[in-house]
C-alpha cells in the first residue's frame, strides 16, 4: 500500500504552517518504504498527481474546529469529506483541498482510505514558529498518523 502523508500549511504564519511541523516529526519516528511524506506548503494544483497515486492519504492542517487551541481531531473517510465541504476556509493558498478532492474524484481516484489530522490553530499571523498551545499538539497528531497506519496496514 502506497500511503501519502501530507502536510499543508504556510510555516511563514505561525499555526498555519501546523501541517507541515506534524509531517516532519511524524517522518522522523515513522519512515517507511510504504509511507512518502510531502510537504504540500499552501497547495497547487501540482499535488493531484501525488494524490490520484496514493492508495491512502492522510492529510495534516490546521482547521477551524470551534474548540481550545491545539484541539486535534482525527477525521477519517466520509467524515473527512463532509468537514472539508462544509468548512471551505478562505486563506492565502492557491487552491484549496476541496478543490484537488474534485480533481481526484474526477480522474476516479479519490483515495478510498483517506483521513485528516485537524488542529486547532491559535495565530495566524506572521511567525515561523507555532504558538505553545498547538506546538504542544504535536504529538498527539503523530500518534493519531502512527494509529491510522497501523490500522490500514492490518486491513481494518
Amino acid at each position: 500500500m502506497n500511503i501519502l502523508v501530507l502536510g499543508i500549511g504556510n510555516t511563514l504564519l505561525s499555526d498555519e504552517g501546523i501541517g507541515i511541523h506534524v509531517i516532519r516529526a511524524a517522518e522522523a519516528t515513522l519512515a517507511a518504504d510504504d509511507i512518502t511524506f510531502l510537504d504540500g506548503g499552501t497547495l497547487s494544483f501540482t499535488l493531484a498527481g501525488p494524490i490520484e497515486d496514493a492508495d491512502a492519504l492522510i492529510v495534516v492542517d490546521a482547521a477551524q474546529l470551534k474548540s481550545p487551541a491545539g484541539t486535534v481531531r482525527l477525521l477519517e473517510g466520509e467524515e473527512m469529506d463532509r468537514f472539508l465541504m462544509s468548512n471551505r476556509k478562505s486563506s492565502v493558498h492557491e487552491v484549496g483541498l476541496t478543490d484537488l478532492r474534485a480533481i481526484a474524484l474526477l480522474a476516479g481516484h479519490w483515495p478510498e482510505r483517506r483521513a485528516m489530522v485537524a488542529i486547532q490553530p491559535e495565530k495566524l499571523d506572521w511567525g515561523e514558529l507555532p504558538t505553545p498551545a498547538v506546538a504542544e499538539a504535536i504529538p498527539q497528531a503523530c500518534r493519531h498518523i502512527e494509529d491510522v497506519v497501523g490500522a490500514w496496514r492490518r486491513g481494518e
